[in-house]
């Protein structure tokens, strides 16, 4: 695993032997992941992403970039009922997660996941209906484009959640910047301030696993 600059890396580990291991589909896919190279969510964040999904019953949930279905799957094991929208651009990602939602059913069949395949940008307009959940996971250098456009769904009391905000720390300081990735950093940057200032917004930067960014949405629609 490459280490993330964010948190010292003994720290890091120690929090590492702390986390409780999964079992079931959800280790299924860790295996997967790892065997086959797919970045899913970082271990810290997936026991926050449990423990989260507790503090309050999520019912309406889209999420930006389905991967295998490791962190839908996750997030609808926590769940009591509800329906969570999920969206991937890699059809062959698609695929696979089509098998993980099928497996899901069987065990969680109170949750109902509709697969979405395409570009988020495209997708996004054609959902007409509202989330108090949203979770970011997908291509860093759009994220903003991606808020745009789901922010009117979410509903007043709703969450927005963005994975790796901090990005390997070069979101932090230039001390870690790869210079292929520039354009990337000054556009996280970009939103990063955009979250922390936005008048409709609480929002906080959690610097676990790649950085996690929280924000609460206390207004109506922007």
């Amino acid at each position: 695993m490459i280490e993330s600059k964010i948190v010292d890396v003994h720290v890091e580990a120690y929090i590492k032997t702390l986390l409780p291991e999964n079992v079931g589909l959800l280790k299924q896919l860790e295996q997967y992941a790892e065997e086959n190279l797919v970045p899913i969510v970082q271990p810290e964040v997936a026991q926050f992403l449990k423990v989260f999904m507790k503090m309050r019953p999520y019912e309406a949930v889209l999420e930006i970039g389905t991967a295998i279905g490791y962190s839908g799957s996750l997030m609808a094991l926590e769940m009591t009922k509800g329906t969570i929208d999920t969206i991937e651009l890699n059809p062959e990602m698609a695929v696979k997660a089509s098998e993980t939602f099928a497996s899901l059913r069987e065990i969680k069949p109170e949750v109902i996941v509709t697969q979405h395949v395409g570009n988020a940008m495209e997708v996004i307009p054609t959902l007409n209906r509202t989330f108090d959940l949203i979770f970011i996971d997908a291509a860093k250098g759009h994220y903003k484009a991606f808020f745009d456009l789901c922010y009117p769904m979410l509903r007043p009391g709703g969450v927005i959640v963005s994975d790796n905000v901090l990005y390997k720390g070069m979101i932090a300081t230039n001390l870690y910047l790869v210079s292929r990735k520039i354009t990337i950093v000054k556009r996280m940057r970009k939103y990063l301030a955009f979250l922390t200032r936005h008048p409709e917004l609480e929002t906080t930067v959690l610097p676990m696993g790649d950085g996690l960014a929280i924000s609460y949405k206390t207004g109506g629609n922007a």
